[in-house]
């Protein structure tokens, strides 16, 4: 890995926890109660958090095939099970409306005085300076079915804490549109491409169980995957599987690189710096999961 995409991925590893809050923090699911949505899993919520930006511009929501395509992790099956079904709970400008204040209160919660303070606006101007530079990223382009250009085209918040939330999830959006593009030129499906990141160690196998693949379908996608030379016979990657893996890490850091270079060295370091406060306060909260299928730190 080069040193400027190591900065880059470092930059995924610092805004991930901060993005990922609204999936965890026990505000987003008291307001996705309010909404009407189930908490007693986690999916329901999780599903119309992400997918509200896609349905923004009016309509009943992504449909699950957006959803299914946009999010390719996850079967067919599984999103169907909940969408459309959560766009008749709460239609995608009141879910957006909701997120905000899950956000807000959950920010407050964990970061207490440093989201009214100057770290927080310093962090949050240069946050949004990146994020804004999604949408003029020629490498790139955000078209079709892009959640970063969904998030990209949302209004801007007021208060600085919320402006960093929202750059953090155009740019992790962003990074991850350019990641299915890099899983497809490898010629991963969906289910391949939790296959062979297992097989890599990226986390255990029972963490991947979530997205819903049945166990029939990903022996069938280790058999294809072992029949190109990807994983041995005891299920793990062969020198040709990890190449392809870290190919194609290295292609969504590629993809991923333009914010970052449009921002400049020196803004970035100084981002990364202030990041270090929230990072750690996320991270030491214990909300999120020790274990999850990004995989980051793994590769």
């Amino acid at each position: 890995m080069s040193e400027e995409l190591g900065r880059v991925r470092q930059m995924w590893h610092l805004l991930e926890p901060l993005h990922a809050v609204l999936y965890y923090a026990p505000e987003a699911y008291e307001e996705a109660a309010a909404l009407g949505y189930d908490v007693e899993e986690r999916w329901p919520s999780y599903f119309a958090w992400r997918a509200a930006p896609a349905g923004a511009s009016g309509g009943g929501g992504p449909t699950a095939e957006y959803v299914t395509e946009a999010f390719y992790s996850f079967s067919s099956a599984m999103v169907r099970g909940y969408v459309p079904g959560i766009w008749a709970t709460a239609g995608p400008e009141a879910v957006l409306a909701a997120r905000v204040r899950a956000v807000d209160r959950a920010y407050r919660a964990l970061l207490g005085a440093w989201t009214d303070g100057p770290e927080a606006a310093e962090a949050a101007a240069l946050a949004r300076r990146a994020a804004e530079a999604v949408t003029a990223d020629a490498a790139r382009p955000v078209t079709g079915l892009s959640l970063g250009a969904a998030n990209s085209a949302l209004p801007w918040p007021d208060a600085p804490h919320l402006v960093l939330w929202q750059a953090a999830t155009i740019l992790r959006e962003h990074r991850g549109d350019g990641h299915l593009a890099a899983l497809r030129e490898a010629g991963l499906d969906p289910v391949e491409a939790l296959v062979s990141f297992a097989a890599v160690g990226a986390a255990p196998v029972a963490v991947f169980a979530s997205r819903g693949w049945s166990e029939r379908e990903w022996t069938a996608a280790g058999e294809r995957l072992a029949g190109r030379g990807l994983l041995g016979e005891d299920g793990t990657a062969t020198e040709a599987g990890r190449a392809l893996r870290t190919e194609v890490e290295r292609s969504t850091d590629e993809r991923a690189a333009g914010p970052w270079r449009a921002l400049g060295e020196a803004d970035r370091a100084r981002l990364a710096e202030l990041l270090g406060t929230p990072w750690l306060e996320v991270i030491g909260s214990g909300l999120l999961p020790a274990e999850n299928t990004l995989g980051i730190g793994k590769v």
